[in-house]
């Protein structure tokens, strides 16, 4: 009452419970003791009363209980809900509810009226934003241009410039130069992509690498009055380094005046079976096995058909219970966490715009709105991203500085390498960037990019946009000269030429609008973002009629009119902007040359950046060895912490690749500070036996164990058995029972089979440098008819194949119409096979439960793509024993 007078209350909570009565007594005693008024509360937790399980099994989730454990923790009624006024004035006090209404009154405040003010700091005495974004942006011209700046060029600037400036965004611009700066002073690689690429203004600032001479981009696509609000610009960083930017930012501008945005995480069907069947008091173990056996694309009604394969009574009430809580929880929001790297900066404390709170990891601050309410407030938002490929790459040159002659950074890379350009068209793209899944390695052979303008359609084509929006084969058959280029107007040609006539980017649907519906750059932007979340708001109806008219209007054929707009529909489903794909591209090209002229280091620089991509360690590593370059152990005596080059110079005097040494960290419970020590001691002198390794390193037992069970011992201690005994003996558990001058005969342990071998490396590396494991079943599985995938690879087309091997990779993307991508592995190499969804739920459980997968179906190859279609499914798990296989499920 003394700190706000005038704007203190006391609560009254009447949810007809025992003791309401004695409640209402007390709080109308206190508000007599301090003069405060009596409000009304609701103590709301849900709008209808029959919300009442769901929101007991939310209090037992929140609680970590069983809902038969929470006791008096329970509401022992419904009526935190919505209540009528009617049903409210016949509970509480007319007054109360009187200073509700006045409380509401009183409350007059608008999101409008916040105003973002931006950091100043980053401009000099004596300048302006405005002039210093002009010296800034015309000395990266400078660079970008050593041969001077064409008029066209300076065009672009000013224009660039004069639209900044009508905005006052300079401070955005300067914001972002200053962090790629700081980042490219610390050797930390960056790239801008998104829509930043449409600017010459971002280009000559460094934030992007692509120029916007490459292709028609949309400057519109960035940056327009009618949007008023700022561009986006993301910035990724190397993803292992990230951290140190974002650190940068918090010392620069303070904990006070900067954060992360937050993400809003909901409940999705796996987290939602678990948690509801945890509050439900299910066996755990029923739990586990019901929610693996659920997947991201299966429907509401094949939930209790999970039940039944669980071997639950899908009739029973619990599972009953257990379902229809689960269909009530999909969706809910069920945590707040940090955005990958979208940033708030203000020039004053952000407090005064946004709450703020201490995010769980050390060092850093969250807002605890999302990215969608910082864009409808229009504040600031500074994209800092982690891209793996960055760290690879960064990596990469790092260690081509050891080999003459080799590129060290990207510029240096030699532009649309035909050597380059003949590995992307075989498809022999395993780890790189972009290009790497199954989808596009099916499309490669087709496309055949042939220049860096391919790549970027490359990038693009095979997502859900252009997909559903059927652009994708039409545009294939023009490529190919099965289909004729034509366009119904010179100005349509001006904008699709480079695409052959179909359009693939989002700039494109928007400047289609411009020339060919009378659209202003302002409102195609607005189209575009309709586009983006036509399925959440459904605001392209509104469009319909205004395009299709305007088009038929101009002189266009109704059929074509149509056809645009459900190609925008299609765009709907997410479709890649130009500017976006070029950037990718880039980083495609860079990353395929090096592994084209340069393979061992390319997968030395693959290995040390993980987790990283869509291959794990050890399919990079079979990939790497069919290539012909030399994958050596772990060695104690040779190995760093970081995989590494050996034999450089020797092997490329002599036009050979360099040979790879398998890091420590690839050794599961190895540590990076032990590792470091190893070779720290490692450089004074070699060690003589496990013992010296131990004492002078100061291992613990773990770590001797780990360099033992990784078969990084055998040059001290021999085979593996022996290492693993010597390594318990070096590091005992209490130093007053080690033995004193007690001579003790090493005992002579048998050594390893070659199966047990396989076994363990892949339990302590996750990979193996002997025999792929199939080859060991190779005998059985011939008698089985299963042929290696060299040899199916030899099969006509629509010929009866059965191949078997360690399912990689399950992928069921949400374009493929149910259709489920399985990649299987033998010794020969990877069996790509397609799985309709038919086949998928006759098979359900082989297809995802099995690591040892048989196939019998038809081999379908079209030009250098092969594909094997099943027809049934076969686990052939039993015949692993104990080895154990980890795959990548995209699905």
């Amino acid at each position: 009452a003394q700190h706000f007078l005038g704007r203190a209350w006391l609560g009254l909570n009447l949810l007809t419970q025992a003791l309401d009565d004695r409640h209402q007594l007390h709080v109308q005693q206190v508000a007599q003791e301090t003069q405060l008024p009596v409000v009304a509360l609701g103590q709301v937790c849900m709008h209808v009363r029959s919300r009442k399980p769901l929101q007991d099994t939310l209090t037992a989730i929140r609680l970590g209980k069983a809902i038969a454990d929470c006791g008096y923790d329970l509401a022992p009624n419904a009526e935190q809900h919505l209540r009528s006024r009617l049903r409210l004035g016949n509970i509480y006090p007319a007054k109360a509810l009187q200073e509700s209404l006045r409380i509401a009154d009183l409350c007059q405040f608008s999101l409008d009226e916040l105003r973002y003010e931006y950091p100043d700091e980053l401009v000099p005495a004596g300048q302006t934003p405005a002039s210093f974004l002009r010296q800034e942006v015309y000395a990266g011209a400078d660079q970008r241009y050593p041969k001077g700046l064409s008029n066209e060029v300076i065009a672009k600037i000013e224009y660039e410039l004069h639209l900044i400036n009508d905005l006052a965004y300079e401070p955005y611009f300067l914001t972002v130069h200053d962090i790629v700066r700081y980042a490219r002073s610390q050797d930390i690689l960056c790239q801008g992509r998104g829509s930043a690429a449409n600017s010459v203004v971002c280009y000559c600032l460094h934030i992007t690498e692509v120029s916007p001479e490459n292709g028609i981009l949309l400057f519109e696509r960035f940056l327009s009055k009618e949007r008023g609000e700022p561009p986006d610009i993301d910035v990724d960083f190397e993803h292992q380094r990230r951290e140190e930017v974002i650190q940068y930012l918090y010392r620069k501008y303070g904990r006070q005046r900067t954060a992360l945005a937050a993400a809003v995480h909901t409940y999705h069907p796996r987290g939602a079976l678990r948690e509801v069947g945890k509050a439900l008091g299910v066996d755990h173990h029923l739990i586990d096995k019901l929610a693996k056996s659920q997947h991201w694309f299966d429907s509401k009604e094949a939930l209790l058909e999970r039940f039944t394969e669980s071997g639950l009574d899908p009739t029973a009430p619990v599972a009953q219970q257990w379902a229809g809580l689960v269909y009530q929880l999909l969706k809910f929001p069920r945590h707040l966490s940090q955005h990958s790297g979208g940033f708030v900066i203000s020039r004053d404390k952000l407090s005064r715009l946004v709450p703020i709170e201490n995010a769980s990891m050390e060092g850093r601050s969250i807002i605890q709105w999302d990215k969608d309410d910082l864009e409808s407030l229009g504040l600031l938002k500074v994209d800092v991203l982690a891209l793996g490929m960055l760290s690879a790459l960064q990596r990469a040159f790092k260690l081509m500085r050891q080999i003459p002659g080799c590129p060290t950074r990207m510029q240096d890379i030699p532009p649309e390498d035909s050597t380059t350009y003949d590995m992307i068209c075989k498809a022999d793209t395993v780890g790189v960037f972009q290009i790497e899944s199954r989808a596009q390695m099916g499309m490669l052979p087709r496309l055949r990019p042939r220049t860096f303008y391919d790549l970027v359609v490359q990038v693009a084509i095979v997502r859900p946009g252009p997909i559903q929006g059927g652009m994708v084969h039409p545009y294939l058959k023009r490529r190919q000269g099965l289909e004729p280029v034509n366009y119904p107007k010179p100005e349509i040609e001006k904008v699709l030429a480079r695409t052959l006539g179909i359009p693939i980017f989002q700039e494109q649907v928007m400047q289609i609008a411009m020339v060919a519906a009378d659209f202003s750059p302002g409102e195609a932007d607005e189209l575009r973002r309709a586009m983006a979340a036509w399925k959440r708001k459904g605001g392209l109806a509104h469009y319909e009629k205004r395009i299709i008219d305007s088009m038929v209007k101009n002189g266009y054929e109704l059929e074509f009119a149509m056809a645009v707009f459900n190609q925008m529909l299609g765009f709907g489903e997410y479709g890649f902007p130009e500017s976006h794909a070029a950037s990718f591209a880039l980083l495609t090209y860079a990353s395929c040359w090096i592994k084209c002229h340069q393979p061992a280091v390319f997968l030395c620089a693959l290995l040390n950046s993980q987790p990283l991509g869509f291959y794990t360690p050890s399919q990079l590593v079979q990939d790497a060895k069919r290539h012909q370059i030399e994958v050596r152990p772990i060695d104690v005596m040779h190995s760093d912490w970081d995989s590494s080059l050996e034999d450089v110079q020797v092997r490329h005097t002599q036009g050979l690749q360099a040979a790879v040494r398998l890091g420590m960290s690839l050794l599961r419970g190895m540590s990076q500070e032990a590792a470091q020590r190893i070779m720290t001691v490692r450089q004074q002198a070699p060690f003589s036996d496990i013992h010296d390794l131990a004492r002078r390193a100061q291992l613990k037992r773990s770590d001797v164990e780990a360099l033992a069970h990784g078969n990084a011992l055998t040059a001290l201690a021999g085979h593996r058995h022996q290492a693993l005994w010597l390594a318990i003996a070096a590091v005992p558990d209490k130093d007053l029972l080690q033995p004193t001058n007690l001579a003790e005969t090493p005992a002579q342990l048998s050594t390893p089979s070659e199966a047990q071998e396989i076994m363990r490396d892949y339990r302590s590396t996750g990979l193996s440098l002997q025999r792929h494991p199939v080859a060991l079943l190779r005998t059985r599985l011939l008698t089985q008819r299963f042929l290696p995938a060299d040899v199916l690879h030899t099969f006509q087309n629509k010929q009866f194949a059965r191949g078997c091997g360690l399912v990689t990779v399950r992928q069921r993307p949400g374009t493929a119409k149910g259709v489920l991508f399985i990649t299987i592995e033998d010794e020969t190499g990877p069996i790509n096979v397609i799985v309709w969804p038919a086949l998928v739920e006759q098979f359900r459980r082989e297809v995802f439960h099995a690591r040892l997968l048989g196939v019998y179906g038809i081999w379908q190859t079209d030009g250098k793509v092969h594909h094997l279609v099943a027809k049934r499914l076969v686990d052939m798990t039993h015949l692993l024993g104990n080895f154990e296989t980890i795959s990548r499920d995209f699905c």
